[in-house]
Parts: C-alpha cells; sequence; structure tokens
C-alpha cells in the first residue's frame, strides 16, 4: 500500500489548509462523527465530491461544543457554506439504548468516548454556527436531518418534534443521500452565492402564505399537485392526525415521482421538495470511485475507532432496499428502488482493500442495506414509477420484480477469483423471502437456488445472521415481515446443505420484542418456538423507536397510519421488560418471574413446554 502524505486527507485544522497554500475555504463540513476517509463515511463522501467538483473543503470532526467555541471559529467563514451532520447515526439512537440508558461506547468516536458529541448535533452545531456567523448559511445533512425534516416523535423526550429547520435555524436540509443535491447546491450558489430553494431532495423554510411555486432544477419533469400535512399544532393535539401525515410522507419518500410535501408551524410552512430519481449506475460509481484513503485521518494514530474496525474490509454493493420493514428507516433515507454498482467499481475497491498491510485475504462483508437485492428492479420500470407501494415483497413478492440473483452470483464469483481472496463473508441481512420465492422463470429459480447453495458454502463465518424478528404471524404482519414458517422452510435447507457439504454452521436469528401489535403472549409463544428450534438467543433487541418508521408512528400514537385502527404497543419499563424475559427462558435467573408472568397472562400451559411438566405444578 502507498504510503500517504497529511495533504491525502481533506484538511481539519487551519496548518492543514496552509500546507495545500489555501487562503479561504468554500466549504466547511462540521460532523459529530469522527474523519473516516472512507466511502461508507457520509460526511468523508460529501467532502469527496465537492473536492471533485473544484472546491476547497475541509471537515471539524467532533467540535468542542462546551469551551470557548475555538474549533467553531479556526477556520474562519466560508465563501459558500458550512455543512453540518451528525453523523452515520441518529445521535440519540448512537447514544442511548431502548432502556434510555447511556451506552457504553460511540462507535463512531476514537477509543469508543461517548461524551465527544451533544445530544442533537444537528441542532447544536448549527445554532453555534447561525450565533458565530449570522450571514453564512448553514445547509444541513446527514441521516438525524433527513428523518426529522418534518413533525416526527421524539422517543428520548418523549414528545413530537417540529421540523429540525425550525429548532436549528439552519437555511436548507438535505435529505437523503446526499451526492446529487449538494452538487447541484454548488453550482447554484457559486452562480448567485444565495441558498436557491428549487433543488429537489431538500426542506426549508418559508413564511406562511409565501410558497414559491413547484418548479425545480434537475432531472424532475412532472409537476404533480402537493401534499399538505396536518399542522404541527394540530398532531399536538391529535395523534390520528400525526398518523395520518405519516402514511403520506412515507408514500412519497419510495415514489419514483414525488409530490411536494407542505406542513404549517409556527406561521411558517416546512417545504419538502421531492427527491431526485434514483441515481444511475454511473453516478454511483463516480461517488465510491472518489480518491479515499479509506483510513482514519492520522490525527487519530494509535487510537481505535469502533465503526471503522467493522467495516474496513468490507464492500458495499448498492443502495436501497424494497424490503420496506415497519421499524427499519432506511427506504425512509436511501429510498427503495435499488442502485447498484458496476462490477469494475467493485473489484477497484476489493483491490484496494487487498493492498492494505493488515488485510489476511478475509472480505468481512460484500453486502448492501440487504444482502441479496443487488441489481434487482421491476421488470417493466414504467409500472415502478407509477407505483406507492412502501415495500416490493410485503404482503408478497410483486410480480414485476426481477429477483434473479445471476448478477449478485458474478460479482461473489469475479471477488473470489481475485489472487489473495481467501474468502468473502456475506455480514448483511439475507432476505431468505427472497431464496424462498418461486418464480414463474425456471431459470431464475435456478439462479435463487444456485445462489442460496453457493451462500450457504462459501460465505458464511461460521455463523449465519437472518432476522425472522418475530415467530407470530400477527406481528410479522405489522412488522412487514414474512411468515415465520418461511424461516422454517429456509431453516430446512441451511441445515440439508449443510450436511450434505459436512459443514457445521450454525444460523442465527435476530427478534425484536415490544414492537407494535406484540404482547406478553406473542413473546411466550416465541419461547416455547425458539426453544423446540433449539436456539438460545442472543441477537435480540428491545423495539427502540426511530423518527420517521410506521412502527414509531405507531407505537407514539396507537394508531396504525395506514388503518388509522387502533394498535396495543408496549410502552412501560415493566411492560417492556416483561416481553424481553421471554428471550431467554433459558437461563435459570430468569425461570421464576417467566413461570409467574405466565400464570398471570392465562398460559400456564406453556410452562411445561417451557420447562417440563414438574414446573408447572
Amino acid at each position: 500500500m502507498k504510503e500517504h502524505k497529511l495533504t491525502d486527507w481533506l484538511p481539519t485544522t487551519k496548518k492543514e489548509v496552509e500546507i495545500r497554500g489555501w487562503n479561504e475555504l468554500d466549504v466547511i463540513l462540521f460532523s459529530g462523527d469522527a474523519y473516516v476517509d472512507h466511502p461508507s463515511f457520509g460526511p468523508a463522501v460529501i467532502g469527496r465530491l465537492l473536492e471533485a467538483e473544484g472546491l476547497k473543503v475541509a471537515i471539524v470532526p467532533q467540535p468542542n461544543w462546551r469551551d470557548d467555541l475555538r474549533d467553531f471559529k479556526k477556520l474562519g467563514r466560508p465563501r459558500l457554506f458550512f455543512g453540518v451532520s451528525a453523523g452515520c447515526m441518529d445521535s440519540m439512537v448512537n447514544k442511548y439504548t431502548a432502556n434510555k440508558r447511556l451506552r457504553s461506547e460511540d462507535a463512531y468516536t476514537p477509543n469508543g468516548r461517548h461524551d465527544m458529541r451533544p445530544e442533537y448535533p444537528s441542532i447544536v452545531y448549527t445554532q453555534i454556527l447561525k450565533k458565530l456567523y449570522p450571514d453564512v448559511p448553514v445547509i444541513l445533512g446527514g441521516i438525524e436531518a433527513s428523518l426529522r425534516r418534518v413533525t416526527h416523535y421524539d422517543y428520548w423526550q418523549d414528545r413530537l418534534h417540529k421540523s429540525i429547520l425550525v429548532d436549528s435555524g439552519a437555511d436548507l436540509l438535505i435529505y437523503g443521500m446526499g451526492e446529487k443535491p449538494i452538487a447541484d447546491l454548488c453550482r447554484r450558489m457559486k452562480e448567485k452565492n444565495k441558498v436557491p430553494h428549487d433543488i429537489l431532495q431538500t426542506a426549508y423554510l418559508t413564511p406562511k402564505g409565501e410558497i414559491p411555486p413547484a418548479r425545480y432544477q434537475g432531472e424532475f419533469n412532472q409537476e404533480k399537485p402537493d401534499i399538505l400535512l396536518h399542522p404541527h399544532e394540530e398532531c399536538l393535539k391529535d395523534k390520528k392526525k400525526q398518523a395520518e401525515n405519516f402514511r403520506f410522507i412515507e408514500e412519497e419518500s419510495n415514489k419514483y415521482e414525488a409530490s411536494r410535501i407542505l406542513q404549517n408551524v409556527d406561521h411558517k410552512t416546512v417545504v419538502v421538495n421531492p427527491p431526485y430519481p434514483p441515481m444511475t449506475q454511473g453516478e454511483l460509481d463516480r461517488s465510491f470511485d472518489l480518491p479515499y484513503t479509506r483510513l482514519p485521518h492520522p490525527k487519530y494514530k494509535g487510537k481505535r475507532i469502533p465503526a471503522f474496525d467493522m467495516i474496513k474490509f468490507s464492500v458495499n454493493l448498492h443502495r436501497g432496499c424494497f424490503g420496506g420493514c415497519a421499524f427499519c428507516t432506511i427506504s425512509a433515507h436511501q429510498g427503495k428502488f435499488i442502485v447498484s454498482r458496476s462490477k469494475e467499481s467493485i473489484l477497484k475497491e476489493v483491490k484496494a482493500i487487498m493492498e492494505m498491510p493488515d488485510f489476511k485475504g478475509y472480505l468481512s462483508d460484500l453486502g448492501g442495506p440487504s444482502a441479496n437485492m443487488y441489481a434487482m428492479r421491476g421488470k417493466d420500470e414504467k409500472m415502478c414509477h407509477r407505483c406507492k407501494r412502501p415495500s416490493c415483497i410485503h404482503p408478497k413478492i410483486c410480480p414485476n420484480l426481477n429477483t434473479d440473483h445471476q448478477p449478485l452470483l458474478d460479482i461473489y464469483r469475479s471477488v473470489d477469483a481475485l489472487p489473495g481472496i481467501k474468502k468473502s463473508f456475506i455480514g448483511s441481512g439475507v432476505r431468505y423471502d427472497l431464496l424462498q420465492h418461486a418464480s414463474k422463470d425456471p431459470e431464475i429459480n435456478h439462479s435463487t437456488a444456485e445462489y442460496t447453495r453457493e451462500l450457504i458454502a462459501r460465505h458464511v463465518s461460521g455463523r449465519l445472521k437472518v432476522a425472522p424478528e418475530h415467530t407470530s404471524d400477527q406481528v410479522l404482519q405489522i412488522m412487514r415481515k414474512p411468515s415465520f414458517s418461511q424461516f422454517y422452510d429456509f431453516k430446512k435447507t441451511f441445515d440439508k446443505i449443510n450436511k450434505e457439504l459436512n459443514l457445521r454452521q450454525q444460523i442465527i436469528p435476530y427478534f425484536i420484542s415490544s414492537h407494535p401489535g406484540c404482547t406478553e403472549k406473542d413473546m411466550a409463544e416465541l419461547a416455547v418456538i425458539t426453544k423446540k428450534l433449539d436456539f438460545h438467543l442472543e441477537q435480540v433487541q428491545d423495539f427502540t423507536p426511530t423518527p420517521m418508521t410506521v412502527a414509531t408512528e405507531a407505537w407514539y400514537t396507537g394508531y396504525h397510519p395506514y388503518t388509522l385502527q387502533p394498535i396495543f404497543s408496549a410502552k412501560s419499563q415493566k411492560e417492556k421488560l416483561a416481553q424481553r424475559m421471554f428471550f431467554f427462558w433459558y437461563k435459570p435467573e430468569e425461570r421464576r418471574a417467566i413461570i409467574s408472568e405466565l400464570r398471570k397472562i392465562g398460559r400456564s400451559d406453556l410452562i411445561d413446554k417451557l420447562y417440563g411438566k414438574q414446573a408447572g405444578k
């Protein structure tokens, strides 16, 4: 691997700016994460993209917001704007557990320190910058801002919040994957030096009654009527209105050609412009092919950044996910349409990894938001352009979806054929419902069977992680996940192939407790079913409400956003712990409480099934 110079990274200090011979910066990015110059870290991607546009860019990672604010002043004012991102995760999910306890480690911070970013960095950083430089525009981006673009429920403060534009004071918000809007924004600001409001995939505040006509610069050729959401103030009074709003928000996030969304708040209107159509393969390749060092900035020498360790030897093959899981934010941020990288771009990245001095021949993950959706799209894309389903595979797989696994098999085999690659593992979630699906095309069925065998034979690191999430079909329906019967079928296939190949591999299922619609009885039955399958569950979590998911809106409002029918959720600490303990039926310390709870909920019949006949007496 080549020796890197300090100037191979984007500058982070005044000294690094001067080394480059720059007198002025065009854009200064503030990030809640450490600066890792890698395509998995959003601020690095945006910085590299702007650099490729010919701009002078610097990154200030994890600025100190508690002292004299020198980190916010050290680079002065940029010519165009400040960019602010909380980082790769919502800061509150990053900082707190589902029980609102402080996490022991921050994965995006050197040595995992958990005191290097404030709560809600998007708001804190923006407010500081607007106070110091009131005339310099601040552009918000990243997942925290993206998912808080309109009225949203905040679990940590247990209340509805206004659009983050209101609380932060930012001039513009870029939602979703930001390459196209940020590049357009810079081109426009170079011309007129003011923040334009007619760029796709952006949101802004305007005085109520002064909403400009919906005309856009960029690739959007069809004007549609605006969608006016219930105002923030009405949502505070009526939870059903908040639930009703969310259906429109989700549907427009997943459309090929969406409508503009408007919401009134505080005598102003939040205007959410429609998203861009999905990127082309060439555009995605360009983003991944930028000159990243793929390493943390030298300032972190000798320190461990856990998130970097996790993705160091992994390769992302595509963007987007058409699963539409009720508790997941991927489609809200990336959209449901899959955009896949070319084989050439993927192999180029693999070869760069192979040159890293500590690479031993093993790729930790060759995947994406969902491992086996690579290159999948509608057979007739015109039908996709008219579709507003949030999921292409729930309640059943769309007949227009091409589920051919052959392109992905070709990627696996091309990577594995490289000299120096001993093994490539699949670490991200495999959708086994795609592997169980019977197509009308026998060639596609052949490719699926071939893929399933190759996955199990060559790409499992001893344990294959999959996510059934629950055993109750009623709960799974609310989650937008397939019936548990499909997990049984996949496990049979997994066990059969392992036996044929004399492999001793395990399947590791993920489960969630306290999801909307889930009761203690559902969890008790989950315990019995997983015992029969001989699982001692490890990969489990309590449902955490995060902004902009169907499940969060159902949890907060008590109504399902699509039916507006009442829905039960376990909310109190006592209710949540009562559900969670059923995961651990095999632990002696949980046995007494579980037996007591089973009697209380009228399911004493399950005591025998979990602990034998003597226990029920």
